[in-house]
Parts: structure tokens; C-alpha cells; sequence
């Protein structure tokens, strides 16, 4: 009875394996598959390069830079806010804070990662957008700074949490010895700390790069829908994902315009798969 128990289990758990394997590999497939045929109608290079996003008009356009160039901005903009706030507070709570505060803050900063996006949309929306039209007098609040923001705040928890991971992870011995030999707390933190938990850090940030890059709801809702190359950060743009959410309902099934929106899908797909690889092969070195 106990051989066939683990038999079972082992049975089990190999077929879930299975069917992970197979959706990941279905959901890759299809969208290459309604991806590629876009290629019949527009080159690689003036997909990826053209500036003009007009898949409705009598004389189609499927350029995708504008689209690009409002994703990485809107992420340069959330890492530049992310990676202060959630290093920081990794630092703090590994290093300085005391038992009971470290049980208090990081249960705070874990729970922003639980919070549903379209809630931090309608944050944006109904009270960051129209205080950055009274604090800069700026014609409308939807645009890559509010969007920044409010994709920042997301993404700390990702930095923090995996931060302090890796910090927690550094030797005893290390800290002990740099404070004997002079050093004071926070000169063994920056010169000695810090740098032993490099790779775990840089980790984090470009997995925060991947879950802002690939980031819908929000930048549907607060990013301000222009198809657009920015020329400030309070320029409204739109970003990759916002397209294919905002557009996809409206396309017929098999046109060139179904099939562009599935091209942006490989673009997205490849983006966050390569940051993915990156971040395995830090962590593990970091491990080795």
C-alpha cells in the first residue's frame, strides 16, 4: 500500500510537470503562430522601426516603435522610483531594523504585491492624475510620469523582497570582520554588504524590469492611450501591452490587424523571456 502511495504520488506529480510544460509550449506556439503572418504584410524592420501605429485606416500602418519607445519609458521611469524605495527598504529591513519592526514591514511591502493592478489604475486615475494637473499645470495627468509612478510602486515589492533575500544570504563573518576592523555599520553595509549581494540585487531589478515591462491594467487606464514617441515625460503615450488590450476585442479574427496585435504579443513574449533568462543566470551564479 505504501510502494503504491509513492508510485501515485510520483505519477501525479510527474503529469502536473507535463501539463505545465505543454501549456507553456501551447501558449508560445499560438502566439507565434498568429504572430509570423504579419510578416506577409509589413517587413521586420519597418515593424520594429516604423513610427506610425494606424491599423484601421484605408491605408494601414504597423509600425511599433512608438509603441516600444512608451513601453521602455514608462520603465525607466518605474525602475528609477522602484529600485531607491525597494533597496532601501531591503537594506533597512535586513540590516538596521529590529525583530519586531522587520516583522511589521515586511508583511506592508509584501502586501503591495497582492494589491490588483486596475486598483492602482483607479488610483491613478482619480487621484494622482489630477493632482499633477494642479502641481504642474500640465493639460492632462495621464501621461509617462503618472504611469511611472504608479508601475514604481508596483514593482518595489518585487526589489525589496529579493533584495533582502540576497542581503540576508551574505556570510556573518563578513560583517563581523569589516566592524573589526574599523569599519562602522554603515560603511560595512555599502562597502561590503551591498557589493557580496550584488548579484541577487541585479536580479531583482531586471525582474522588476520584466513585471513592469509586461504590466497592463495600468497603463491601459493611466498612461493616457497616444500612439505616440514621447517627447517629455508628460507626454501621453501607449505603451505595448495597453495596445493589445484596448485593440484586440475590436479586430476580425485572421486580419492583418489581429495578426499585428499578436506580433506585438511576440515582441512583449521575447522582451520578458530574455529578462527572465538574465535574472536565472545571475541567481544561480550568485548560488554557485
Amino acid at each position: 500500500m505504501k510502494k503504491f502511495k509513492e508510485i501515485s504520488f510520483k505519477s501525479i506529480t510527474y503529469i502536473s510537470s507535463l501539463f505545465t510544460i505543454f501549456f507553456l509550449f501551447g501558449i508560445i506556439l499560438s502566439i507565434f503562430y498568429e504572430g509570423i503572418p504579419i510578416f506577409q504584410y509589413v517587413s521586420v524592420k519597418n515593424f520594429l522601426t516604423g513610427s506610425a501605429w494606424h491599423p484601421t485606416h484605408s491605408t494601414p500602418d504597423y509600425g511599433i516603435l512608438a509603441l516600444i519607445s512608451g513601453s521602455f519609458m514608462v520603465t525607466l521611469g518605474a525602475l528609477i522610483i522602484a529600485i531607491p524605495f525597494g533597496l532601501g527598504s531591503a537594506i533597512y529591513i535586513s540590516e538596521i531594523a529590529g525583530f519586531r519592526t522587520k516583522e511589521i514591514l515586511k508583511p506592508i511591502i509584501e502586501l503591495l504585491a497582492s494589491i490588483p493592478s486596475v486598483i492602482y489604475g483607479l488610483f491613478g486615475l482619480a487621484f494622482l492624475s489630477p493632482m499633477l494637473i494642479k502641481i504642474f499645470k500640465i493639460p492632462t495627468g495621464l501621461n509617462v510620469f503618472s504611469a511611472s509612478i504608479i508601475l514604481g510602486v508596483m514593482v518595489i515589492p518585487i526589489i525589496s523582497s529579493m533584495s533582502e533575500d540576497a542581503l540576508s544570504t551574505v556570510p556573518k563573518n563578513l560583517r563581523e570582520a569589516s566592524l573589526a576592523l574599523g569599519a562602522n555599520k554603515w560603511e560595512t553595509i555599502v562597502r561590503v554588504v551591498v557589493p557580496a549581494a550584488r548579484s541577487g540585487i541585479m536580479g531583482s531589478v531586471i525582474l522588476g524590469f520584466g513585471r513592469a515591462v509586461g504590466e497592463t491594467m495600468v497603463v491601459l487606464m493611466v498612461a493616457g492611450g497616444a500612439a505616440q514617441i514621447p517627447s517629455g515625460i508628460f507626454q501621453p503615450v501607449r505603451p505595448m501591452p495597453a495596445t493589445i488590450a484596448a485593440e484586440m476585442g475590436e479586430t476580425v479574427i485572421g486580419s492583418p490587424h489581429f495578426h499585428a496585435l499578436y506580433g506585438i504579443a511576440i515582441i512583449l513574449f521575447v522582451i520578458t523571456f530574455v529578462s527572465i533568462l538574465i535574472t536565472e543566470f545571475i541567481v544561480r551564479r550568485r548560488k554557485m
